[in-house]
């Protein structure tokens, strides 16, 4: 039995893991822009505080739109992520860095086409026949 719609979409590629990085990115682009007086500039005038989350929100956005090169989307995510505790206030305050770990994790460990678990396998012979 094969899912169609959004499930069978979200099925095909890396989507939690791509999501979890594009939302650690913009939760450090919002730190980024936070009134507060514990904001940290490193480099030109901070340039770096930028580039580095939106390299993660594009990367994030790529493993879910493209995830025939999650591997290399997934290690540049890893990346930026770590260089975001230096570059944009501690990684957003451990908040945006976490997610960003998370996720790129489990989108390198994402495998298209993996079989089904048994427990799943064994659900989906319980479940009765919808009449046509």
């Amino acid at each position: 039995m094969t899912r169609t719609g959004f499930a069978g979409w979200r099925d095909r590629r890396p989507f939690w893991g791509g999501l979890l990085v594009t939302l650690a990115g913009a939760e450090i682009l919002f730190t980024e822009k936070a009134p507060m007086h514990t904001v940290i500039r490193i480099g030109l005038l901070g340039l770096a505080g930028y580039i580095v989350p939106a390299l993660m929100v594009l990367c994030g956005l790529l493993l879910i739109f493209h995830p025939v090169q999650r591997v290399f989307y997934s290690l540049v995510a890893v990346l930026a992520t770590l260089g975001s505790w230096i570059t944009s206030n501690i990684g957003g305050f451990f908040i945006g860095l976490l997610l960003g770990l998370v996720g790129s994790t489990l989108a390198f460990g994402w495998l298209p086409e993996q079989p089904l678990s048994k427990r799943k396998a064994r659900r989906l012979a319980e479940r009765p026949a919808t009449p046509a």
